[in-house]
């Protein structure tokens, strides 16, 4: 076996029909502040470090369904997000900009969609 080179995740990409709108979602949400900002690719970085999160405008942009039923664009990926107060994180999200998903799998957790419709959830 082979040594296996240094690999750092440093960010999740989400595509969306417009970056810039869909980061200044989650820079509302989060608190997060830009790194980059292009207007069709924009990064955001945690104040303490860690991977952070990119977005990229795509025109073809398909918006998914969650939960997606046969033939629906489904998601490819979600965001989990820790949170003490589950009540005041969904409604701070629902200012910011988010819907609560009419499906709720869990009780101690709500799922929500962000602008471009990426599903994503918080939990204590």
């Amino acid at each position: 076996m082979t040594d296996r080179p240094r690999l750092v995740l440093t960010t999740t990409v989400l595509d969306a029909p417009d970056a810039r709108e869909l980061a200044a979602f989650y820079e509302r949400l989060l608190g997060w502040s830009r790194h980059e900002d292009e207007p069709d690719w924009v990064t955001l970085r945690a104040p303490d470090g860690g991977a952070g999160l990119a977005f990229q405008s795509e025109p073809a942009y398909v918006r998914p369904v969650w939960p997606a039923g046969p033939g629906d664009p489904p998601m490819m990926a979600h965001l989990d997000i820790a949170v003490e107060d589950l009540e005041a994180a969904s409604a701070h999200a629902v200012a910011a900009g988010a819907v609560v998903a009419d499906f709720q799998p869990q009780d101690d957790v709500r799922v929500h969609l962000d602008p471009a419709g990426h599903p994503f959830c918080l939990y204590v």
